[in-house]
């Protein structure tokens, strides 16, 4: 029996009026994969992103996560199904501390709902859990600091301990090195394979560096349209590639 993949995209279509963005995406991700978006600019990786997780109805096709078909669902349920995400900017509560943001977190998962907060103030379990995430992106001696006075590539790193405490087993990451140095790059990207071990990883990226040393397999996306899928060795040797974006990107690399 084949096994069912972590999401299966068909047929997907967004336009904006008469403006078509993403123009029939086909694309199949397995579980415990780990799944690059690469392409210019303008590509319509974010659009594609938001059509995953429900931000933006699709105007034709569709989005399976683990066989369920997510039409018509709204964010917070595709969320509860399993699949969670991070943006572009950065998404924390800045005068919160650092504990409270990740405790926040953990609310629905841990069956809360809607209790008081001095109810959620008193579970151990509940604290355990938090300063068992900030320990694993290592953000512990942070704990009571208020989030909003982290660097920046600390805050990051607080959106992807938010993005996991849920337990979801499919994560996106949308740029996740976007505007860092070379060592908050190594940083973040160290911390990204440790959390995502075992989970599927679908993340769109621009540094090259950071597409080939994570990815598994590799989706070029140009004008809405996916051009080529495959490893990363793969995608760097296709001539459709090297002549639609990746000899740019790579060469603005260096």
């Amino acid at each position: 029996m084949t096994a069912v993949p972590a999401l299966n995209i068909q047929g997907l279509r967004k336009s904006f009026g008469k403006t078509e963005i993403i123009r029939g995406v086909d694309l199949t991700i397995g579980r415990q994969e780990r799944h690059a978006v690469i392409g210019p600019n303008g590509a319509g990786k974010s659009t594609l992103f938001n059509l995953i997780t429900g931000r933006f109805p699709p105007t034709g096709g569709k989005v399976s996560l683990h066989g369920k078909d997510l039409s018509g669902l709204a964010p917070f349920q595709i969320n509860r199904l399993g699949l969670s995400r991070s943006f572009q900017i950065t998404n924390i509560f800045p005068k919160m501390s650092v504990f409270e943001n990740v405790r926040c977190s953990l609310l629905w998962a841990r069956g809360y709902r809607y209790s008081f907060w001095n109810m959620v103030s008193k579970s151990r379990d509940l604290s355990e859990a938090a300063d068992a995430i900030l320990d694993q992106i290592n953000l512990s001696d942070r704990r009571e600091l208020p989030a909003g006075v982290l660097s920046y590539a600390e805050q990051r790193a607080l959106e992807i301990g938010i993005t996991i405490a849920g337990g979801a087993d499919v994560i996106m990451l949308d740029e996740p090195t976007a505007g860092m140095s070379h060592s908050e790059t190594d940083y973040i990207v160290d911390l990204i394979r440790r959390v995502t071990e075992n989970k599927t990883l679908i993340m769109v990226e621009h540094d090259m560096g950071v597409v080939f040393g994570l990815a598994d397999r590799i989706s070029v996306l140009v004008y809405g349209e996916i051009i080529a899928t495959g490893r990363p060795e793969e995608v760097r040797a296709n001539p459709k590639v090297q002549e639609a974006y990746l000899g740019a990107a790579l060469e603005a690399e260096h």
